[in-house]
């Protein structure tokens, strides 16, 4: 069940890679434009300090044309771990359809499971829904995601979800059916760590002995 980091900041990322079962990363322009580099440099740091697994970058430009060079440039950075995130809109999927011939492509922003049925048709290798976000915003965001999750079984497009707030928000998502789950670093974090758990473990340490002296 790979874990991404949602983030291109450097010290987020040295941190996910310090926890060891962090797998890739995830952009968005937002993204880019908070973390302080150039995108070039952003993305080349994050394959370096997440030496495994995918980085996600999400086009910009307005038109196929545009979007062929964009991701040209792109894989220029990442070579294989490439992933390009593409709007779900008439224009995305075009271009999806056409990329997904030479990347792996993961359509975003999906907020209806027909949406991510075209995905699928498109060839993309992900598709995207942003869960609290769909929670706000559509009148049964977890009969959406239900759908979403249903409707791409039996193919080879995988369920990513993003937008994930809490570890609340990520177990009901894995739940969903979701196999793939972004979030920020410190949702990441949050996942490992319990109150019950540290109670726990100073119990064994203040009565308990091992070998450490």
């Amino acid at each position: 069940m790979p874990f991404y980091l949602d983030s291109a900041t450097p010290e987020d990322a040295r941190m996910a890679a310090r926890l060891g079962w962090v797998t890739g990363a995830t952009t968005n322009p937002r993204i880019l434009a908070n973390c302080g580099l150039p995108p070039e440099q952003a993305l080349a740091m994050l394959a370096k300090t997440l030496p495994h697994g995918p980085i996600f970058y999400q086009l910009t430009a307005p038109d196929l044309a545009g979007m062929q060079e964009e991701a040209a440039r792109a894989a220029e950075i990442l070579g294989a771990r490439l992933i390009l995130k593409i709007p779900a809109h008439e224009p995305g999927f075009e271009a999806a359809a056409h990329l997904s011939i030479i990347y792996s492509v993961a359509i975003t922003g999906i907020y209806d499971a027909s949406q991510a049925m075209v995905a699928a048709a498109c060839g993309a290798k992900f598709a995207i829904a942003y869960y609290h976000r769909a929670l706000g915003r559509l009148e049964d965001g977890i009969g959406m995601m239900r759908a979403f999750v249903d409707v791409l079984r039996g193919t080879d497009t995988l369920p990513l979800a993003a937008s994930l707030k809490n570890p609340e928000e990520v177990v009901d998502a894995r739940r969903l059916g979701f196999t793939h789950l972004t979030m920020p670093l410190e949702v990441l974090r949050s996942l490992s760590e319990h109150p019950a758990s540290q109670q726990a473990i100073a119990e064994f340490n203040s009565e308990g002995i091992g070998l450490h002296d």
